[in-house]
């Protein structure tokens, strides 16, 4: 078996499980595609299949976009990393801190100093997400803000209104993740006199020829679209009405202003490798230069302190103590050998940002490769503490371990394994080890599913409890076991 019928085999096998309802994959290295394939459905109740041209919404993958956007201002002199916000939105001024994020909202203390556009990139501004947390703050930041992705909020109404909220850290003090790219997106508006998509479109899509990358999908496109998907009551893959926590609407409406930098965005696979292999190629593709080297390299580099390292989390759990860092608007891989490759994957040096709908890349320069997985998965916190709708994070390790060591996997030769009536399409394939094997991050799984357990119990941080996790991991335990069964995947092509 090769190196890329592996990485098939695992991913139809996720797909007939019925652990997600479709998934594209692809890797560039040295210089072309090794690897592409789509399985699955894009549209369940139409029975559309995932297609190399399908729109998905990539979520926090839009967040490097963002920052590539304001690093290009940046080196054309309209700031500096260390200048205060306040000069483009003096909104931001007297700013205050609450004393505990669970607590009151009003108890709070003085910013000790002004958040700057390097807190902003690297998600130490002090701001948050309303609903990672428990008490007073989630409802708060929903009435102010609205939707996370379509918000019914102008944007000069938004930037006034989250400069209303308290930070829950000082500024520089920790990693924090919310909304500091949405903030930096409407900021790069105003320096650059243009809606943030407008910017975006000008300075890196057009350039680099990303065709189908904005914030809303035209009508003529909206057939290629990946529809909103979840699961049902026993985890079995289904269309949605609407994207789950009402971030986004059904249907964008074309007048609406609000765009969200950090998780707005739709793309394709093309179009997203377009923008990643500015990682593999020092700020430029194919001779259309966007960032000198140095510029990049300082993106790419982690800007974090040993202690923020140590204590920066999402849902309680820790993101970076072990192998990874962060840089200006994404993940830096600092310690392969430790790292899970939820963040990003591939050796040191390696930069990423996945989605929360599913989507997940790696550029590694040194390897001068790019990794990239998009799907659209979207699970709700109490599916999630139940066990289900882990399936695309699953998809996610096996993909980077499969893709890291793309030219070296192991072949399965039918005199030492034996023959496995699995179907990827219509071509049987042999048994694999390669396949079989447990992913070495899979337990970033059993992770989310505590996350999650906290967020259904506690509106995101309580005790785990230690019967609902043995639930989960029975559940995870017949899903791999199901995999094993034969049977058709729908839509699967490569």
């Amino acid at each position: 078996m090769t190196a890329t019928d592996t990485i098939t085999t695992a991913m139809s096998a996720f797909v007939e499980a019925g652990d997600l309802a479709g998934v594209s994959t692809l890797v560039w290295k040295g210089g072309a595609v090794a690897h592409r394939a789509c399985f699955g459905l894009r549209d369940i109740g139409a029975a559309l299949p995932i297609e190399p041209d399908t729109l998905f919404r990539i979520a926090s993958m839009s967040k490097p976009v963002t920052c590539l956007a304001a690093l290009m201002l940046m080196e054309e002199g309209a700031f500096a990393l260390d200048d205060p916000i306040t000069g483009v939105a003096p909104e931001f001024a007297d700013m205050r801190v609450m004393r505990s994020v669970s607590g009151a909202m009003d108890d709070t203390v003085p910013a000790a100093r002004p958040i700057t556009f390097n807190d902003l990139l690297s998600h130490r501004s002090g701001l948050t997400y309303g609903d990672f947390h428990p008490g007073p703050i989630a409802a708060a930041f929903s009435s102010a803000l609205g939707g996370d992705i379509d918000s019914d909020r102008a944007p000069e109404a938004w930037v006034a209104a989250l400069a209303r909220l308290p930070l829950i850290d000082q500024p520089g003090a920790g990693f924090h993740y919310g909304h500091s790219t949405d903030l930096l997106g409407m900021l790069i508006a105003r320096l650059d006199d243009a809606p943030l998509g407008q910017v975006l479109q000008r300075r890196i899509f057009g350039p680099l020829g990303m065709k189908d990358t904005g914030f809303i999908v035209p009508p003529k496109d909206r057939a290629r679209r990946a529809a909103a998907c979840g699961f049902d009551a026993e985890g079995r893959p289904v269309n949605l009405p609407a994207v789950p926590g009402g971030a986004a609407l059904p249907e964008r409406p074309d007048d609406m202003t609000f765009e969200s930098g950090g998780q707005g965005l739709w793309s394709t696979m093309d179009d997203y490798l377009a923008f990643a292999r500015l990682f593999i190629g020092g700020g430029a593709v194919d001779g259309v230069r966007l960032l000198r080297p140095g510029t990049l390299s300082l993106m790419t580099s982690n800007h974090l302190t040993p202690d923020q390292r140590a204590s920066g989390a999402m849902f309680g759990m820790p993101m970076f103590a072990a192998g990874h860092g962060f840089g200006l608007g994404l993940a830096v891989m600092m310690e392969p050998d430790l790292a899970q490759a939820s963040l990003c994957g591939g050796g040191a040096g390696s930069v990423g940002w996945p989605g929360a709908y599913g989507g997940w890349w790696t550029a590694d320069a040194a390897a001068g490769s790019v990794s990239i997985l998009l799907a659209h998965s979207m699970v709700d916190m109490t599916q999630m503490s139940r066990g289900i709708g882990l399936g695309v994070h699953m998809a996610r390790a096996r993909f980077a371990e499969l893709a890291r060591g793309l030219e070296a996997r192991p072949a399965c030769q039918e005199e030492n394994h034996g023959l496995e009536a699995t179907l990827v399409g219509s071509s049987p394939r042999r048994r694999c080890p390669a396949r079989e094997a447990k992913p070495a991050n899979f337990h970033i799984d059993r992770h989310l599913s505590r996350a999650a357990s906290k967020v259904s119990d506690h509106r995101l941080i309580r005790s785990r409890h230690a019967s609902r996790m043995s639930d989960v991991q029975n559940r995870l335990s017949l899903r791999r076991r199901r995999r094993l069964r034969p049977g058709p995947v729908p839509g699967s092509r490569a």
